[in-house]
């Protein structure tokens, strides 16, 4: 049981990790709180599913597409929706929760509510220290490690992420500097939705789909972002692993766990807040920046 509660950890860790990285970019640099950001993480799996069941395309090209057509999806939110009325923060959270309803109701009318699942990429298991893993919740783990590498290498390595972390610091600088902020925005959404696709992506094969699946995750990625910090990626990274751990732990030990997963995740970032306002790493990431 341990050894399913370290592996079902790391994995639903690494997800959250992913999805509250995307949410907390968008919100840095173009302080955007997107409460759809997850109804993009449940299209991709559903792209995969259709493209890989209904139409027939081998599932590693369905997963590309998928990422490249939910990515563009999201380009357009962002420019013909979100972008007209982002100045009013609540109406922004009205209409990001909207879009997110109008995702699911599609795709309830196009689906059904029935579950439906997309197959493994790689099927078996691998036995690590006398236990068997399934080999697709490796590929889960090493594909999140890489992306948090290169999103940390993005930020930190490059011109566009110096523009980035400008933007984010000082929007009327950043201008002042030369740097094209509204195209910033525009890439910064294009990528937080990617990465929220590529979750999608990484999760379709383990867990099945349902047009409410998007429902958990903002909840968990809220819970996340509020625990780590609004804004701060490495308090993203920690509340992820925190929460994560948290959920699974209550799954696998507690009487109807299940049900309860969600609350105990809730309860310890009531803590938290209570204790210290701002998130675990809120002031230290403002004085970084």
């Amino acid at each position: 049981m341990t050894e399913a509660i370290i592996v079902n950890g790391l994995v639903a860790s690494g997800v959250y990790a992913l999805l509250a990285i995307g949410f907390s970019l968008i919100f840095g640099v173009a302080r955007i709180v997107n409460l759809a950001h997850t109804a993009f993480y449940m299209l991709s799996a559903y792209f995969i599913f259709t493209f890989s069941k209904s139409v027939g395309v081998p599932l590693l090209l369905s997963i590309a597409l998928s990422i490249v057509v939910v990515t563009i999806i999201g380009i357009l939110s962002y420019r013909l929706v979100i972008a007209r009325i982002r100045q009013h923060e609540a109406t922004t959270l009205i209409v990001t929760i909207a879009l997110a309803i109008i995702m699911q109701e599609a795709l309830f009318i196009r689906y059904g509510g029935d579950p439906s699942s997309v197959p493994e990429l790689i099927s078996g298991t691998t036995e690590i220290l006398g236990v068997s893993v399934i080999n697709q919740k490796l590929l889960t783990m090493g594909v999140v490690v890489l992306l948090l590498l290169a999103s940390w290498a993005l930020l930190m390595k490059t011109r566009l992420g110096v523009a980035i972390r400008s933007t984010a610091q000082d929007r009327e600088v950043a201008n002042l500097m030369g740097i094209n902020v509204p195209r910033i925005e525009m890439i910064t959404m294009a990528i937080s939705v990617a990465v929220a696709a590529i979750a999608g992506a990484l999760i379709a094969p383990l867990f099945v789909l349902t047009p409410g699946m998007w429902t958990h995750p903002l909840v968990m990625i809220l819970a996340v972002v509020v625990l780590g910090g609004l804004g701060s990626l490495r308090g993203s990274l920690i509340g992820a692993l925190v929460l994560g751990f948290a959920e699974n732990l209550v799954v696998f030990l507690a009487p109807s766990g299940a049900f309860l997963k969600t609350s105990v995740a809730l309860t310890i970032m009531v803590i938290v807040i209570l204790i210290k306002p701002e998130g675990l790493f809120g002031i230290t990431f403002e004085e970084e920046r």
